[in-house]
């Protein structure tokens, strides 16, 4: 069963997805989920959010701030920390829900989003269960292994020109997310990343737009996630890393997860980064699934 739900987010209206499982007997325990950098719900979500009904548990699932069926302005613009408040707005949302059982919450972030179920699950005790899938762990980190060092410093003017201007009105710098041009200026600047997004726009999500903001680019090397790890423990937190994942950048990931404490579990996927949404999906959806079976259903 999925309802399209909103529910208010600092002044802007956030919408997505609720899923419940067919058949339930008062609340269930619930996953709360969003996507990763620009991309939007239709994106695979939808997927991940009937494996985890069709197991008992309900998920909801919703459009990032400025991206999708979501308001807010400056269209196109990531601000991490804005979204990590964004996924405390959709659990404060779904404890008002007389489907959810709000002492069972587990939060799922893949990429960009697996970076921020991190940070979150560190940071609310509301969390019971944590599931980061191909993670960003270190922006900066990201940034300057993905970026040649011509085109940063490139991006670093860009940085100081785009913020004078608006300073002054004017509107926001925009750039790519991918681009065909391996060596031009996309914010995700690989061959994997151009394919998979103009692949899955044109046959899963057609209201995805290749752009955001400048100061994306820049927010993005400011944001660590593997500074809060180790505080995400007693939380029991499972991370999926696809050992040839050059965008979330593999190594610092696995990284990250040496510095987390116990409980914790790591799988590892075989192929890259996007793998974990299509050829690797029943792997990356199935663990998870158990994951939060193990620690919402079974362990309460």
């Amino acid at each position: 069963m999925r309802e399209d739900i909103e529910f208010e987010a600092e002044g802007d209206t956030l919408r997505g997805w609720l899923y419940t499982p067919d058949e339930y007997d008062g609340p269930v325990p619930t996953v709360v989920m969003a996507h990763g950098f620009s991309a939007v719900k239709e994106m695979y979500l939808d997927k991940y959010g009937e494996a985890f009904s069709e197991a008992g548990l309900g998920a909801l699932v919703f459009d990032n701030r400025n991206f999708g069926e979501s308001d807010g302005e400056p269209r196109y613009e990531i601000d991490p920390w804005q979204q990590v408040r964004d996924y405390r707005h959709a659990i404060t949302y779904a404890i008002t829900r007389d489907e959810v059982d709000g002492d069972r919450i587990g939060v799922w972030g893949s990429s960009y989003s697996g970076g921020h179920a991190l940070t979150v699950g560190a940071l609310e005790n509301r969390v019971s269960a944590v599931v980061s899938q191909v993670p960003v762990t270190d922006g900066y980190h990201n940034v300057r292994r993905l970026v040649r060092a011509d085109i940063m410093g490139q991006f670093q003017d860009q940085f100081d020109q785009d913020r004078l201007a608006r300073f002054q009105g004017e509107d926001p710098a925009m750039v790519p997310v991918v681009s065909e041009d391996l060596m031009g200026d996309a914010a995700l600047p690989t061959q994997d990343s151009y394919e998979w997004f103009t692949e899955t726009k044109e046959e899963r999500a057609p209201n995805w737009e290749n752009q955001v903001t400048l100061k994306t680019v820049e927010m993005l090397s400011e944001y660590s996630p593997i500074d809060y790890i180790h505080r995400i423990s007693p939380t029991p937190m499972l991370m999926i890393i696809a050992e040839g994942d050059h965008l979330a950048v593999a190594d610092k990931a696995f990284e990250a997860y040496e510095e987390a404490l116990e409980p914790k579990k790591l799988v590892t996927l075989d192929g890259g980064h996007f793998g974990a949404y299509v050829e690797e999906f029943e792997t990356s959806s199935g663990a998870a699934r158990d994951w939060f079976v193990e620690h919402l259903v079974e362990g309460q």
